[in-house]
């Protein structure tokens, strides 16, 4: 009955080839690049409907070598100085190369782009990059471009279902006679219920954790899932203490969840960060003023905000030349929330935006538990290191999602029989939403931007708490409540790494900054690797060993 389902009270199985988890940009691509080769696809999203993920939201655009005078050899370096030290230069290298290969070849397949009056693309220019190299669509909509071209792809093919409003439990894992591998995915689907999807081969592409955080650019499933999933299954995770916080979020009032970003291609085209007096501060702290590479930004907006001061960007010299039409969705986000940025300034704060850790890949995105692989801001390919470079995220989505696939049509694992799970009972519900606020605001307190030893401790203790808190809560069972059940345990378990990684890396360097160990030590200068059971250790006041991989240029 192989591509058939059939009913198994209580749980539904399914078959197909590869199981792709997340409907952003890596899900997408990696989905069509399967299917094009023959591939039965199923591709899982909790999201209402195609597309979903952050990449929907990207404004800045992609960073791709396509201009006169650039070449992949400067977009590598440009990246390797962003990442503080940990960027692996081989890994950059490959994202630069292959970016201008995969890009080429979406363009020349019908994605649009901006182009100027002589039919080449429009590269702008972003903080820390020395060319011109950002390919933008639709002004400050790239994100919402490319994943609208992805997913009118995807509804086209005939080898991808797509399975909607569908949250990923657990993956199956199962003992071999060469070790354990990945069997498929147990899942919750509103319209059926509980299914196993069994499959030799599953895809992690659910996007980053922003909603850990109190306030985030990401939407609202950013909730770590893939992150969660890899990790109690055993699998390592790398670089989770780096979370990148845009620099200039709307600084609008409202409950925890996602504020609107204003683009850093604004500051790229001139415009100004500037104080309660207008001052425009950012020549005082960097060279590059307001195009420093994002960790200074955002920590030299983040200090002022902390002292209870206001930030603004000022607009106005952009918006009378035509800023509105280069930026509407800039323009937009300004109206809905009143503000006329021609007339004054818009107020700004850092928003928890992008994580450079994630389950660890080799440069094909294998991770270390075989069967799965992991594309997108879920993965960890050492790309980034400490510090994203700007608009290398949809690159590094669209370059690993073809190299997952590539390799994985390589693999000829097949899937061996699965005892059927009994299905979860998850604790969830309305009362679910209450310990989430608690965690966000908690991991915004004290593993936010700037973090301490004191904070860090307390962070794990009352994150470990609240896990124990959410064991006891009533039993979910419609999709919403164990949706957010589930979303839950995710976003708890991956608080609790981030903060363990944190609390373990005791020095600042790029976007991890800590106040009681303000300088770079060159004897952390690697990587950290932990996995599930590092919890167990960190519960009972044990420190294990602290698994690293150096890349020292």
């Amino acid at each position: 009955m192989d591509g058939a389902s059939y009913p198994v009270s209580p749980v539904t199985v399914v078959h197909s080839d590869v199981v792709v988890v997340g409907s952003g940009t890596a899900g997408m691509a990696a989905s069509l690049a399967l299917a094009k080769a023959g591939r039965r696809v199923r591709l899982l999203t909790k999201t209402d409907d195609l597309p979903g993920g952050s990449s929907l939201w990207a404004q800045g655009g992609v960073a791709v070598a396509l201009g006169a005078g650039d070449s992949a050899t400067d977009h590598a370096a440009d990246t390797v100085a962003a990442g503080a030290g940990l960027t692996d230069p081989a890994m950059a290298r490959l994202l630069a190369e292959a970016g201008i290969v995969e890009m080429s070849a979406l363009l020349a397949e019908g994605l649009p782009a901006d182009r100027g009056a002589d039919g080449l693309p429009l590269l702008g220019r972003e903080a820390a990059h020395g060319r011109h190299r950002i390919l933008h669509a639709g002004g400050d909509a790239t994100g919402r471009t490319l994943v609208t071209f992805l997913a009118a792809r995807v509804r086209a093919t005939p080898g991808i279902t797509v399975h909607t409003r569908t949250m990923a439990a657990d993956l199956m894992v199962r003992e071999t006679g060469r070790g354990r591998r990945v069997q498929g995915v147990l899942a919750y689907e509103d319209a059926v219920g509980w299914t196993l999807h069994v499959a030799p081969h599953v895809v992690l592409a659910t996007g980053g954790t922003g909603q850990l955080w109190a306030v985030t650019t990401n939407p609202e499933e950013a909730t770590g899932d893939g992150m969660a999933l890899a990790a109690r299954a055993g699998t390592h995770l790398a670089d989770l203490e780096f979370v990148q916080f845009h620099p200039t979020a709307l600084a609008v009032a409202g409950p925890p969840g996602r504020r609107p970003l204003l683009t850093e291609a604004l500051r790229g085209a001139g415009a100004k960060v500037l104080d309660s007096g207008g001052h425009a501060f950012m020549a005082d702290e960097h060279p590059d003023a307001e195009l420093a590479p994002r960790d200074v930004v955002a920590r030299a907006i983040g200090g002022r905000v902390a002292r209870g001061e206001k930030v603004f960007l000022d607009l106005r010299a952009l918006w009378a030349h035509g800023g509105p039409g280069k930026f509407p969705t800039v323009a937009g986000i300004c109206a809905e929330a009143g503000l006329d940025p021609a007339a004054a300034p818009v107020p700004v704060a850092p928003a928890a935006h992008y994580h450079m850790g994630g389950v660890l890949t080799d440069a094909d995105g294998r991770t270390s538990l075989p069967g799965l692989w992991a594309a997108g801001e879920v993965a960890c390919t050492h790309v980034h290191g400490a510090n994203r470079l700007a608009s290398n995220s949809l690159l590094e989505a669209v370059v690993f999602a073809a190299r997952v696939a590539a390799a994985l049509l390589a693999d000829p694992a097949t899937t061996q029989p699965v005892a059927l799970p009994a299905a979860p009972v998850v604790p969830g519900g309305a009362a679910a939403a209450g310990l989430a606020a608690e965690a966000q605001l908690l991991m915004a307190e004290k593993v936010g931007l700037v973090r301490d030893g004191i904070g860090l401790a307390e962070a794990a203790a009352r994150l470990q708490s609240l896990s124990l808190a959410a064991e006891r809560l009533a039993p979910a069972t419609a999709y919403a409540g164990i949706r957010a059940g589930m979303e839950l345990r995710n976003r708890l378990l991956l608080s609790r790494l981030v903060v363990e990684a944190a609390r373990r890396r005791e020095e600042s360097r790029g976007a991890h900054t800590r106040a009681d160990h303000p300088e770079t030590r060159d004897a952390w200068r690697h990587h950290q690797i932990l996995t599930y059971s590092d919890l167990a250790h960190a519960d009972r006041g044990l420190v294990t060993p602290v698994t690293t991989r150096e890349h020292r240029p």
